[in-house]
């Protein structure tokens, strides 16, 4: 039976629970890549409708363990919009502007405006997950982060911004492969760092506190969703499918034009 991708808002997330190479049951790749070709097709259009209208925005918040595809899947999903309306950002160590703020002051600035797609790879959520696991921040101060989190997020939300939050789900035995994978190809060696070595061994360390995350931060104006991410065909599948579902919802409609154009003739 296919495992949830969603889980209730109240249920305690436990990541033991989740098999990160699950496909539902999937095994057409060359069908899966079919649907997502044509999910990609129907973003764009959706995003088209979305940048025209301009009363409403689009988050997708990525998160996952290093090598669990967050690049990936911004280029295999995201394809589709346009790049006018659409924008990536990458939060990596603050910088010391951004320390001299509260932690989601950066955050706030990267928000997507009215009509455009937003899309954070790794995100506010790093701030009750590195500090924690690396004792970056007392225990007091990240844990008061979850609370400030939630509302932060409903405040995006009660103005206009749809929130899609995806955890990539990956094994510890698949990120070893890829990371082997990167030392082992010169074309994708720069994309290996020592400090993902040192990153595995705090492996159990993250887990935790992506289950907190998982099971804190899961309020129903913005759920979390925990995409199998073992196999990278359905890990693309599974975002564009609930980012398909997302768009659809909000259902963006061209504005109306001007009347009496249908009559006019450019010479």
């Amino acid at each position: 039976m296919p495992q949830p991708i969603s889980v209730p808002t109240d249920s305690e997330v436990r990541l033991a629970d989740f098999d990160p190479a699950d496909t539902s049951g999937i095994d057409n790749k060359k069908a899966a890549r079919k649907e997502l070709k044509d999910n990609v097709e129907i973003l764009a259009d959706l995003g088209y409708r979305l940048y025209a209208e301009n009363q409403r925005a689009l988050l997708l918040v990525l998160q996952g363990m290093d090598s669990s595809g967050k690049d990936g899947t911004i280029r295999h999903v995201m394809r589709g919009f346009n790049p006018q309306s659409c924008r990536v950002t990458s939060f990596k160590q603050p910088s010391v502007e951004e320390l001299d703020h509260d932690f989601l002051w950066r955050i706030g600035r990267a928000a997507p405006r009215k009509g455009n797609v937003g899309i954070f790879n790794r995100s506010h959520y790093e701030d009750v997950l590195v500090v924690r696991v690396h004792n970056l921040v007392p225990e007091d101060q990240w844990q008061s982060r979850f609370a400030r989190i939630n509302t932060f997020e409903k405040l995006l939300t009660a103005g206009g911004t749809k929130i899609v939050k995806v955890f990539l789900h990956i094994s510890r035995d698949e990120q070893q492969r890829r990371l082997q994978a990167r030392l082992d190809n010169p074309k994708k060696r720069w994309k290996f760092s020592r400090a993902d070595l040192a990153e595995r061994r705090f492996w159990d360390d993250y887990q935790r506190a992506y289950e907190d995350v998982l099971t804190r931060c899961n309020g129903e104006y913005a759920p979390w969703h925990i995409v199998p991410a073992d196999h990278k065909w359905y890990r693309n599948l599974i975002v564009s499918r609930i980012l398909r579902e997302a768009l659809e919802q909000l259902s963006p409609q061209y504005p109306p034009a001007e009347e009496g154009l249908e009559s006019i003739v450019v010479e």
